[in-house]
């Protein structure tokens, strides 16, 4: 039952973006086009959550993923959909401003 409370609250381990990004992890934005054009991570992918089905024959699954959108409802929904279709290494960064930061 922790656990679960733990992760309910994120109080698991904390995912290290900067050495996934410097690894070569992809990051997919799933927000609007028009919200990505208002600004984004340098090098991110943006595939709205509404197309994300139809394009997700572009990723490769042997690659982490990070999700983002501008709140981390849409990348949490994102994650969960790629996990589902057999990707395996899936990181959910919340809010695309959070990854600014880790830019590289």
């Amino acid at each position: 039952m922790f656990e679960t409370l733990k992760k309910l609250f994120g109080l698991g381990p904390k995912t290290d973006f900067k050495t996934l990004l410097a690894n070569g992890a992809v990051v997919i934005d799933v927000r609007t086009t028009a919200e990505y054009a208002g600004g984004h991570v340098k090098g991110s992918l943006n595939i709205p959550l509404a197309n994300l089905n139809s394009q997700m024959a572009k990723l490769k699954k042997d690659k982490p993923i990070i999700t983002c959108c501008a709140s981390g409802m849409r990348s949490a929904s994102a994650k969960s959909i790629l996990k589902a279709n057999g990707f395996n290494e899936v990181y959910n960064a919340g809010s695309w401003y959070n990854l600014k930061k880790f830019e590289l």
